[in-house]
């Protein structure tokens, strides 16, 4: 069964929104699980906690209250009013604010991990050396912990793919616009279009077993960078 212009629309939109989410988790998933490696106040733990939120919580609950944060009687939606700027209901950018909120923690546990891991000798040596924090991390932390972000990309990117509650909760189901694949999916079953249904389900089975592989086959090196191995 072919797919429909809806179906590549739907896809299209779903990479597009899994790409520029799984780079801005990074962005900010780097220094906060950086961050949050660094020491054991309570401040930290507490931030911890909220970071790590979104794997218990139901999407549905974080998207509801997103919705009313970022909505025109919420606090930002208000500041976002006065500025002129327009509103991130149903739009994409608005997917994108709660993809990051939502797939952050899948990125920066992994980092976290092995942030800790790495202890602090690399940076004792840097220092000797005349490196300053940043360029320390940049050159010494992270390509020591290539496998850590490997694995947050891929999880974070597989992760976005998948998510229906906080998009239907946020972005709702408009066409060329939010309607990613998940919504399609879901619009298929709606209106007992199976056939079309099992396609795009199919092709979610199978790009989530290819994740998953591809994290399997990155756990050894995670494994030989938690012993010291590399």
């Amino acid at each position: 069964m072919l797919l429909t212009p809806e179906d590549w629309s739907a896809i299209r939109l779903s990479l597009k929104l899994a790409s520029v989410t799984t780079v801005l988790t990074l962005a900010v998933g780097a220094p906060l699980a950086w961050w949050l490696s660094r020491g054991e106040g309570w401040w930290r733990r507490f931030c911890g906690a909220v970071v790590t939120m979104p794997l218990v919580l139901p999407p549905t609950v974080l998207g509801f209250y997103l919705l009313v944060f970022l909505g025109p009687f919420g606090p930002v939606g208000r500041l976002f009013g006065q500025l002129g700027f327009r509103l991130l209901p149903f739009t994409f950018s608005g997917l994108v604010t709660a993809s990051v909120i939502f797939s952050l923690p899948f990125v920066v546990q992994p980092l976290q991990n092995a942030f800790e891991a790495l202890g602090e000798r690399p940076l004792e040596a840097a220092a000797t050396l005349g490196a300053g924090p940043l360029d320390a991390f940049l050159t010494v932390i992270v390509p020591q912990t290539r496998p850590a972000f490997l694995t947050a990309a891929v999880m974070g990117f597989a992760h976005t793919i998948g998510e229906f509650g906080v998009v239907l909760m946020i972005g709702g189901n408009i066409p060329n616009v939010t309607r990613v694949l998940s919504m399609q999916i879901y619009v298929y079953v709606e209106t007992i279009e199976y056939a079309r249904a099992h396609v795009l389900a199919g092709g979610m089975v199978f790009f989530s077993v290819a994740a998953m592989l591809v994290l399997q086959i990155l756990k050894p090196r995670r494994e030989k960078f938690a012993q010291g191995r590399i």
